[in-house]
């Protein structure tokens, strides 16, 4: 009897650890490049001509999203979004972009993705371009900073003292990086709130790839060595982690946004241009991401998200690109700050062998807002009704790349702040111009411009080419008034109205009247 009680509790030892095996929650590495172009992986662009070999393999692992966006055609607006749930617009940041000295966008109520994560016991981490602001120590307290893009506006920054309203204080236990774009000052790297080291110089460059604007620089900040840095940084983060707990890494590119600055070992690589060059680097390193989740033993269980957190940049010249059969945008129009999809549309890799199935696709409609849903839905955590108002899970699509996506609709901006909402295959923008950078410019009377707004039907026409405003009102009504709900409701999801700060200053709200 004895005997038979030792295997019943040896049985039943073994299946509360097997219990226990299945609920162990995921590590999660989340690589954010800055202006990568939907065509410049191959994986989604056949006629590619940067050979992303490692990206590649990444991508014939896990799953590719073929209709995946951002929320906003720029930086700042779309990193706030991937890391609070919510749409960008809904900040107090309207257009444009943050520069090196703005203060925090991310509100000091809000949960992000990396307090999701604490919550849950991980330990977290954040590695490069934060871009959504902090408040820089003030030599004299009384000053305000400038906006950023002159001599007087990093004068009264005391770098000797530690930055506040950062990375940190979002939920990250560890963080790295620097406060805006590779090519805006200051030029200082901020170490768990403390900046490394105070700057002692002033450095600007004026080439025509390698450019950024002049500004204070400390001695360790040496431009061309960032990207590989922040890739050390990363693996001494995985290398060192307490291994008693899950992790989560937010490592956020600069590039390969300008300065496009390759290392000389990847100089003329491509033999496409600079940006080529760059973006072959990027490949290689994050191959080397990959290759550490095996040599830890952490691959099975580790989640590993390669996105973009825009479309390319016109600084990668698309002239030269386009003479040597690369386009960066596919076969998309437009490109960074656009309200086309060349603007908001990007890769999206998903490796996690655990759940999903090597060489999986999916073309359902998604955003890198829903991850925020997502991972609360893999951890089982229950959002208050003041998180996450525009994300949508996506861990159905995970499980199975055919199912289709829980969002209905999805809301993009472009630099300018013009609205666009795509629901099925229709995609009504909310201007009759680009919004941002690419032809008509907002403003350009020169084009001929036969509406106030633009239709397309993506699913016949994904270049936006055939504008079917004129020939299909209730379309056109039926999206106007779905975005009318979405703004005035303060959330896409379903739940209680939520705050819209703001809302009565907003320039965007005028088509609502059209």
């Amino acid at each position: 009897m004895k005997f038979l009680k030792c295997i019943l509790l040896i049985i039943l030892f073994f299946c509360i650890g097997c219990k226990k095996a299945e609920k162990q929650n995921p590590n999660v590495i989340i690589i954010l490049l800055d202006d990568l172009g939907y065509g410049d992986f191959q994986a989604f662009n056949p006629n590619g001509k940067i050979n992303t070999s490692n990206i590649n393999n990444i991508s014939n692992d896990g799953l590719i999203m073929t209709n995946a966006h951002v929320t906003s055609s720029v930086c700042s607006p779309s990193r706030y979004s991937l890391l609070t749930g919510r749409y960008n617009w809904r900040s107090k940041l309207k257009n444009g972009v943050l520069t090196g000295v703005s203060g925090p966008l991310i509100e000091k109520d809000r949960s992000t993705l990396a307090d999701l994560f604490k919550k849950n016991s991980y330990q977290t981490g954040f590695i490069g371009k934060w871009h959504l602001g902090w408040n820089w120590g003030k030599v004299d307290k009384n000053l305000d900073f400038g906006s950023g893009w002159n001599k007087i506006d990093f004068e009264n920054i005391d770098f000797s003292i530690p930055i506040e309203n950062g990375p940190n204080s979002n939920g990250f236990d560890y963080s790295f990086g620097f406060s805006g774009s590779l090519d805006m000052p200051p030029y200082v790297y901020v170490e768990n709130s403390y900046p490394t080291m105070i700057p002692t110089k002033i450095t600007v460059d004026k080439g025509k790839y390698t450019w950024w604007r002049e500004g204070p620089t400390s001695d360790d900040f040496i431009h061309k060595e960032t990207t590989p840095l922040l890739f050390d940084k990363s693996i001494n983060f995985i290398k060192l982690r307490d291994r008693k707990k899950p992790f989560f890494l937010y490592l956020a590119l600069p590039s390969p946004h300008t300065p496009i600055l390759p290392t000389k070992q990847w100089v003329n690589k491509s033999e496409l241009n600079p940006y080529a060059d760059f973006v072959l680097q990027i490949d290689s390193l994050i191959g080397r991401i990959n290759s550490l989740l095996v040599e830890e033993n952490i691959e099975e269980n580790t989640i590993l998200i390669i996105s973009s957190d825009n479309g390319c940049s016109p600084e990668a010249n698309f002239k030269l690109l386009g003479e040597k059969g690369h386009d960066p945008s596919y076969i998309f129009r437009g490109h960074k700050a656009d309200i086309f999809e060349g603007g908001t549309r990007v890769p999206l890799i998903i490796k996690w062998p655990k759940k999903i199935q090597k060489k999986s696709v999916s073309n359902s409609l998604v955003s890198l807002v829903d991850f925020y849903s997502t991972f609360a839905e893999i951890l089982e955590f229950n959002l208050d009704e003041s998180e996450a108002e525009d994300s949508f899970s996506l861990l159905q699509i995970f499980e199975n790349s055919n199912s289709p996506s829980s969002r209905n609709s999805l809301v993009t901006s472009s630099v300018n702040g013009t609205f666009a909402i795509q629901k099925n295959e229709f995609k009504l923008i909310t201007s009759a111009d680009s919004g941002g950078w690419s032809q008509p410019v907002p403003r350009d009377n020169n084009e001929n411009i036969d509406a106030d707004f633009q239709l397309y039907n993506l699913g016949l026409d994904p270049g936006e080419k055939n504008n079917l405003h004129s020939k299909n009102n209730i379309i056109s009504n039926e999206l106007k008034n779905e975005l009318k709900k979405i703004i005035i409701n303060g959330r896409s999801t379903v739940g209680k109205k939520s705050k819209n700060e703001n809302i009565d200053n907003w320039k965007q709200i005028n088509w609502i009247n059209k």
